[in-house]
């Protein structure tokens, strides 16, 4: 299987994330991801999360990066797995939050975790990169991902990449 990779330099204004989800939204349509597929607007949410969180908690620019199955102009039934990675400067860890009744903050990676099939973090240069995965494929047929590999918080040491997996 083919894999197409594209990338966005994101500044550090919260406004860029529109330009995140606009931009988005046309390289999925452009590898065959239909804006009307259930799919591409679960993308389109959790790219959105991931820019935000990295855009105001770190004050830093990021780079959104996709990597789609098949080729562009590809069939639009690709079967495969769709990764989403938002990079940014800080090398602190994601920390998850939970947020309460009328709290306005604090639900980004719970959406994250509910939504994705996978999704996780590693170090990146000075920085990290948060990463998540969403197989595209029907209900049953297992979905080609990009290390086939998930691991738990006390299997993983401080340089290697951590996933989680959605149960």
């Amino acid at each position: 299987m083919q894999v197409l990779q594209v990338q966005l330099e994101v500044g550090a204004d919260p406004a860029e994330v529109g330009r995140a989800r606009r931009w988005a939204r046309s390289r999925l349509a452009g590898s065959g991801i239909q804006a009307d597929e259930p799919v591409a607007e679960t993308l389109i949410l959790l790219i959105s999360e991931l820019v935000t969180n990295a855009v105001v908690h770190t004050g830093c620019p990021a780079v959104l990066r996709m990597l789609l199955p098949g080729i562009p102009g590809g069939p639009a039934d690709a079967q495969g797995t769709v990764r989403v990675e938002v990079a940014d400067s800080s090398a602190r860890p994601p920390r998850p939050r939970h947020a309460e009744g009328d709290d306005t903050n604090g639900r980004g990676l719970e959406l994250v975790d509910g939504l994705a099939d996978r999704w996780g973090w590693r170090h990146e240069g000075a920085g990290k990169s948060i990463w998540c995965e969403v197989d595209r494929c029907e209900s049953g047929v297992a979905a080609a991902t990009f290390d086939g590999a998930t691991y738990d918080d006390a299997d993983v040491d401080a340089d290697a990449d951590v996933a989680y997996e959605a149960v």
